[in-house]
């Protein structure tokens, strides 16, 4: 098990993007529109990186809620903080589609709002049999709730990781009020094999949510296997409320919480269980994390130690205290 760091490592991380030896995609392409992807691609530490590039102060906000992670992890009396109960988070799904098929139903939308709400809360099929870890696994007490879906037909087959999809002015829509409702882009196809990508709390307010290509929301409609469960959107809302890849984007690298093993680097697929690591003490790798790349069938638990980082961003000062009042 890892030894929790609390001071945010903005040096080491930002060396690493989301899938090794990739670079970082910048620019919309027109062409040809891309296939069904096959392999698990998030871009969040991408983003995170050409974000900080651009605005100095990030690492200061970034910094500050992970010394707030920090005092929650070693005094859980802080929890008195939080609204008793479950934190309810208003969703904005903002749907931008060329072909009939990418302008996704109401029925698809809200299966990712119901899969959203048992994954976060224990209530998944699988979490009863977690295998190796179910001392440690947690539901994290959130609960999704839709409020707006909007829709906009375009004309552009391809979008990049620039946040142009959420912005009126580049062919987007504009985030609904993202101080207290999580929005959701969901765009034809993304340039590089990504899938999706979400920004972490403390950036700026106008960019703030989680995209994600169609065919990976939901678990209906036009979801494709193999990630036609809804996984990539609990994924993506994990970098939302703070967590980092659970290999720590770097091999045997750290992903701030104590609970979670050692992992060489990403998982892909459905890797054969026990799953060993040869980082120190030879582990056996949470595969079934929901913070790994492993196919949507393979993942399906977080940690109590990633309960304590989500939750600590509903305090004061945590990026997500908009949606706890």
């Amino acid at each position: 098990m890892k030894k929790l760091f609390f001071l945010l490592a903005c040096g080491t991380l930002l060396l690493n993007a989301c899938s090794k030896n990739e670079k970082p995609i910048t620019g919309d392409t027109p062409e040809a529109e891309a296939p069904l992807p096959q392999g698990r691609r998030c871009a969040s530490m991408d983003v995170l990186k050409d974000q900080l590039a651009k605005d100095p102060s990030l690492a200061g906000r970034m910094a500050r809620i992970e010394e707030l992670t920090g005092r929650l992890a070693k005094d859980q009396s802080l929890m008195r903080l939080l609204p008793d109960g479950s934190i309810e988070i208003p969703v904005a799904v903002n749907v931008l589609y060329r072909t009939a098929a990418q302008n996704i139903s109401l029925a698809q939308i809200q299966s990712q709002i119901d899969i959203l709400n048992k994954d976060y809360n224990g209530l998944n099929s699988e979490y009863g049999s977690v295998p190796y870890y179910n001392s440690v696994k947690a539901a994290v007490g959130i609960h999704f709730v839709l409020d707006t879906v909007v829709r906009k037909s375009t004309t552009r087959t391809s979008w990049a990781t620039n946040d142009a999809m959420k912005r009126t002015s580049t062919g987007g829509l504009n985030a609904i009020t993202p101080d207290s409702v999580l929005n959701i882009w969901i765009v034809g196809a993304m340039t590089g094999g990504v899938i999706g990508y979400a920004q972490f709390p403390g950036g700026t307010a106008a960019t703030d949510g989680v995209v994600i290509v169609h065919s990976c929301f939901g678990n209906t409609g036009t979801a494709a296997a193999p990630f036609n469960l809804g996984r990539t959107a609990t994924h993506e809302i994990g970098h939302w409320l703070n967590l980092r890849h659970i290999w720590g984007d770097a091999n045997c690298g750290n992903d701030f919480v104590g609970d979670t093993p050692l992992h060489n680097e990403e998982n892909y697929g459905c890797p054969t269980l026990p799953h060993y690591s040869t980082c120190t003490g030879t582990p056996i790798e949470m595969t079934m994390n929901y913070m790994d790349y492993t196919d949507d069938a393979c993942m399906y638990m977080f940690t109590q130690g990633q309960k304590t980082r989500m939750l600590a961003t509903f305090l004061t000062g945590g990026g997500r205290n908009g949606f706890a009042q």
